[in-house]
């Protein structure tokens, strides 16, 4: 392994991947080296038929195994690997090794069933066509034959046998026929025939035998129970009395036609004999009376020969033909290829062997599309394996701005900037979940395509800019790596510092978001309170009883509630206010000029300087890692997000090339035109205007005329009693005493 080359990406080291040969060393070293063990199918912009073919498992993801094995294979198949260097989807035949023998074979028949003009190379294109072309010709290598592409002799023959079997469909997705069906079809006729000429001994009921077995097997249940119940009375005659009716029923019965009909349903069809014999005179007129009736007439008097009454042996003897007849039945209902057995004695056995024929020979081209198959593999192989595995052993594709990862979905453009990186993100709530606990700014956008395929969610770090304005909602539109435009929304944001400048102001922006709140809350609760006390005061107003003039001098008394309620607290409030706002004015005038700015530098300092540290440690500590975990990806190493890779992942690109930029701003002058049209201004006028900018620099002066007016006097451009005037609390520089003097002793009777 000593021609692999370690190189340094944003911090993390990976395995250099320039060629084949370099990969096919590469796949030996341990897992741990690798960036990645595992990834998702979904999410990655390659070709779908390669990743499916790279997850050899079926289970939706790609492993370290996995890899190693689809390198191996290609590298023993490929002698001349320029191809899978340069990732061409166009496969030279001399490149491909002794073992590659079979595809090498399938490729030149691809080429002639295209007739392709050049036959020294296929491409996946090719391939792909000619999967189609062979299918649709009817060779597909798995026996099964439309009838399209038999002889059209046996074109009707092939469509009865498959009415007769269930549908067998073959690769091209057309139903056909199969040399399993031939063969079931052999052996069901062969069944079907012999069945047939047993059909004599069991139809002997005559020539409807069918119709009066059904008859029989239908009056069955009433016979045969009227027999066990002659059985019984000749066991045991005093039975004979259990299978009348009791007198009390029948009374009870009287009257009601149901509940007649329901007792004479339960007597049996005629008194028991204990000798076994059923006189058809003697039959009770019960439900079943006609449909025994009947039977007696066309079937038992016809099969008997006797039409006054049925013995238990002849009854027996009848039922046992009627079940043969029934049982041929079944059987031939059973028999697959009933529906042919009037064209049966047609069917001719050259001609399934002709079908037959026809199938083996397509089974026996299922070698070559097998290699097809194959040939479409290592195609697939030399186009993707080389840069598959420069994002999987290796991701320097996320850290260079000129390649385009193959975990990359697409460009965001959104509120002013582009945003150049983003990860397909299926579970949103899984993937925030990982995130939030990184330092990265991740922005999660659901893109509509327009073209009405299913939207999809990405995720998309943030790396400048303001995250502050970026928020739920906001719109944008998405490019795809196809170049596709889309509708995008933002759905969610897991917001953290972007820049060293925001982590450092957002404890101020805090504090404007909670100050603002509060002072929204406490209006909002003013205004209620207010709304309160004018609804209370206007209700006992109106429901206080007139005050009889005697009690007036009594109406002194200083009022609690109502309106005089209302006004003295008002009163209240605002002296409250009045003396807040003068003791933070008094504090402010004690102040000077550089008391406030040293008061301001202090505090942001104290503010600023530990959210600016720890903002500047969340941005050396942002990491991409997490972005592809959140989508299933496993990891071995961190993707750090540097410096340069934040200016390339989030970019406000320029103005063209040759733009001038006019600053003038054509509003004012379209305003100022449709004032004068409209002949009246809003808001206040420039004179207005002027007072009040010149009222508010007379206030700031005021308060710091003191050090103004000393600075000026000190410097002794106005005289000592200009300054005596305007400063007379000041001692001049004059009438200071001199430094060590014992100061006057005061005049006499001066305190």
């Amino acid at each position: 392994m000593g021609s692999l080359v370690y190189r340094r990406y944003g911090g993390s080291l990976q395995v250099d991947l320039p060629s084949f040969d370099v990969l096919e060393e590469a796949v030996r070293i341990p897992e741990t080296q690798w960036i990645a063990t595992a990834c998702p199918l979904a999410g990655l912009s390659c070709d779908p038929r390669f990743l499916s073919l790279m997850d050899m498992d079926g289970n939706g993801r790609i492993r370290v195994a996995e890899v190693r094995t689809a390198v191996e294979w290609a590298a023993k198949r490929l002698k001349d690997r320029r191809g899978a260097d340069a990732g061409s989807p166009v496969l030279e035949l001399d490149a491909l090794t002794e073992e590659a023998r079979p595809l090498r074979g399938a490729a030149e028949t691809i080429l002639r069933t295209l007739k392709a003009p050049d036959g020294a190379r296929i491409s996946l294109e090719q391939v792909r066509a000619s999967d189609k072309a062979l299918r649709e010709a009817g060779q597909n290598g798995d026996g099964i034959v439309a009838p399209a592409h038999l002889p059209e002799r046996l074109r009707p023959l092939a469509r009865d046998i498959m009415a007769c079997f269930p549908e067998a469909k073959n690769r091209a997705g057309e139903a056909g026929i199969d040399p399993a069906m031939l063969k079931a079809f052999r052996e069901e006729r062969a069944a079907l025939r012999a069945h047939l000429d047993a059909r004599g001994k069991a139809f002997v009921l005559g020539e409807a035998s069918l119709d009066t077995a059904k008859r029989i097997r239908a009056v069955a249940p009433l016979l045969d129970t009227y027999f066990v119940q002659c059985r019984l009375v000749a066991a045991q005659p005093e039975a004979a009395a259990s299978l009348r009716l009791r007198a009390e029923r029948v009374e009870g019965a009287l009257g009601d036609v149901v509940a007649l009909g329901k007792a004479a349903g339960d007597l049996p069809i005629a008194p028991p004999e204990p000798s076994g014999v059923l006189e058809w005179s003697r039959l009770h007129r019960g439900p079943a009376y006609e449909q025994l009736e009947a039977f007696h007439k066309d079937v038992a008097t016809p099969m008997t020969g006797d039409a006054r009454r049925l013995t238990d042996p002849a009854w027996r003897e009848l039922l046992a033909k009627a079940d043969a007849v029934l049982a041929w039945q079944v059987k031939f209902d059973a028999s697959p290829v009933r529906k042919m057995v009037d064209a049966l004695p047609a069917v001719a056995d050259a001609d399934l062997d002709a079908i037959e024929a026809e199938c083996a020979a397509d089974l026996a081209l299922k070698p070559t599309l097998d290699a097809i198959v194959e040939l479409e593999r290592l195609v697939l192989y030399q186009q993707w394996l080389l840069v598959f595995a420069n994002n999987f052993i290796s991701m320097p594709n996320i850290y260079l701005p000129k390649r385009l990862a193959l975990v990359e979905r697409g460009t965001l453009i959104l509120g002013g900037r582009k945003y150049t990186l983003s990860v397909l993100a299926v579970d949103r709530a899984a993937h925030a979940a990982l995130t939030a606990q990184g330092t990265t700014c991740i922005l999660y956008v659901q893109v509509a395509p327009k073209d009405g395929a299913p939207s999809y969610e990405v995720a998309v770090p943030v790396t400048r800019g303001r995250s502050t304005d970026l928020v739920v909602g906001k719109r944008g539109i998405f490019y795809d790596v196809d170049g596709k435009e889309h509708d995008a929304t933002v759905t969610h944001v897991i917001r953290q510092p972007v820049s060293l400048w925001e982590a450092m102001t957002m404890p101020f922006t805090r504090m404007g978001t909670f100050i603002t709140s509060k002072v929204e809350g406490l209006a909002t609760a003013g205004e209620k309170t207010f709304d309160t006390t004018l609804e209370k005061g206007y209700t006992q107003a109106l429901a206080a009883p007139p005050t009889p003039p005697a009690a007036a001098p009594a109406a002194a008394a200083p009022a609690t509630g109502g309106l005089g309620g209302l006004v003295a607290a008002g009163s209240i409030a605002a002296a409250a206010l009045g003396s807040s706002f003068a003791f933070i004015v008094t504090q402010v005038k004690s102040l000077t000029v550089v008391d406030l700015i040293s008061a301001a530098t202090l505090i942001a300092i104290v503010v600023m300087a530990p959210a600016g540290l720890l903002g500047w440690l969340k941005l050396r500590r942002r990491n991409l890692a997490l972005l592809l975990e959140g989508s299933g990806w496993a990891l071995n190493d961190r993707l750090m997000l540097t410096p340069a890779l934040s200016s390339l992942v989030t970019r406000r690109p320029r103005l063209p090339k040759g733009a001038r930029v006019d600053r003038m701003d054509m509003v004012r002058p379209a305003l100022l035109r449709q004032q004068e049209e409209d002949g009246e201004t809003e808001g206040l006028s420039i004179w207005a205007r002027l007072a009040i900018a010149l009222a508010v620099l007379f206030i700031l002066l005021w308060q710091v005329r003191v050090p103004i007016l000393t600075a000026v006097c000190e410097a002794g451009w106005l005289s000592e009693e200009t300054c005596t005037v305007l400063l007379p609390n000041v001692v001049s520089p004059s009438t200071a005493p001199a430094p060590g003097a014992t100061p006057a002793a005061p005049p006499a009777g001066a305190k």
